[in-house]
Parts: C-alpha cells; structure tokens; sequence
C-alpha cells in the first residue's frame, strides 16, 4: 500500500469535515523551491488526496527570506509549470510566505511582492524573537494600501496576550496552522492556537504543509474548529 493510499484509507470523519470546502491559504507545495514538496508528482499525490477530502482552493506560499532568496518571476515560472502539470478540480493560487528581515524590506520597496489575493500579504518572524523593526515593517506593509497577515501567530514563543491584542488593535490579521490543533508543533503551539481561535482571533487559516506525511491524520481536532473555519476567507 502506497503511502498516499494510506493516509486516504486512515482519514478519520472529524477531519474528512475539516477539509472540505476548505480554502488552504498556507501551503509549500510549489515543488522544490524552499523546504516544502521537492517534486512535482509529490506535489500532485497531495493535489490528489486533497481533492479526495474536498478541498476547494490552495495557496502555493513559498518562503522568502535571505535564506532562501527566492524571485517573483522564478516562482511564476514554476507555478505556471505546476498549474500545467495538474488537471484536477482544485483551484490554485500563487503568493509567497515573507519573513520579515532586510530581504523583505528590499521587496516591500521595489513594490516585488506576492500577495494573497490582491491586497493581502503573508508574514512571518523568527520562532523566538521578532526583529527590532517589526512593527515599523508593518507600518510600512499597511502604507503601501496592503493587509498584514501574520502567519501561525501561535508558534511563536516570544508573543504573549498583550502582543496578540496589540496586533489586533493594529488591524493585523491571524492565519490559523490547522495541524496546530492537533499537537503538530507541540502542546504550547496548541494550547494558544485553541485559545486564539475561542477567542475568535483567527481570520484565516492553511495548512502549512511541506510534505505529504505531514497529513498523517490524528483523531483530536479542536471542538470549535468545524464550524469556525468555515467563515474564515479574505
């Protein structure tokens, strides 16, 4: 048994409801450009058990960040190749995952960006710290007419309450990691990710998937999360 006849075998009926209709807006699954998916039929083996689950659209998001220089025009070019490739139902867009550092500060002034949408822009920090000019970025994010998406605010160890208020307050919006409800990055992760979606402090939310064993599906899911992500669009 194949591994992705595994995983479609083993989908539990909580989480068979969690994915359909779902409009992912957080994936790596444009092949071999980041740490995600590093070919294209394990791009389109997820395309296919996505489909089986009933998702409806995905967001390729890859990373860009001084690690990982990606261009805009590179990521197209491979984006067009992917949508070539892939004849399903599914329906594909293509914006990227910015982490905020000097890398980002170029792009968001030579206006070479990809955004969510028309008008939404995804960002990341570091895990541990968020540099010193964060909120100057965001700032600046927002004066060039652009909605600030924060992705999976509940990894990040350094935020407390008092910082998710803030960035509330300052009309950020939060990008809930699905796999976060059910322990993928460990218990602190979900523990906030439970308290920021009863909160109803998420705007949207995505899988952030990198690989397709990612998708081993696990028996809890959040309560909440059935009914709360199903309004959850740009």
């Amino acid at each position: 048994m194949s591994l992705l006849d595994f995983l479609s075998s083993k989908i539990t009926v909580e989480k068979a409801a969690l994915y359909n209709g779902l409009i992912d807006y957080h994936s790596h699954i444009l092949p071999n450009v980041d740490d995600g998916v590093k070919t294209i039929e394990e791009s389109l083996a997820i395309l296919s058990l996505y489909e089986s689950w009933g998702v409806k659209e995905i967001y390729c998001t890859p990373h860009i960040m001084e690690d990982i220089p990606n261009t805009s025009s590179d990521l197209k070019e491979r984006f067009s190749t992917l949508q070539q490739a892939y004849s399903g139902s599914i329906q594909l867009h293509l914006a990227a995952e910015y982490m905020i550092d000097m890398l980002f500060t170029e792009r968001l002034n030579s206006k070479d960006l990809l955004p969510l949408g028309n008008d939404h822009l995804l960002v990341e920090t570091s895990y541990f710290s968020a540099p010193s000019y964060f909120y100057s970025v965001i700032d600046a994010i927002k004066s060039e007419g652009l909605w600030v998406v924060l992705a999976h605010p509940e990894r990040y160890t350094y935020m407390k309450e008092k910082d998710y208020i803030r960035l509330k307050e300052q009309g950020i919006k939060f990008q809930l990691n699905l796999h976060s409800l059910w322990g993928a990055y460990g218990s602190s992760a979900q523990t906030k990710a439970e308290q920021l979606l009863s909160k109803g402090m998420y705007d949207i939310c995505g899988t952030d998937i990198h690989h397709i064993d990612n998708q081993t599906p696990q028996q809890r899911v959040h309560k909440n999360c059935l009914n709360a992500y199903h309004i959850m669009s740009l």
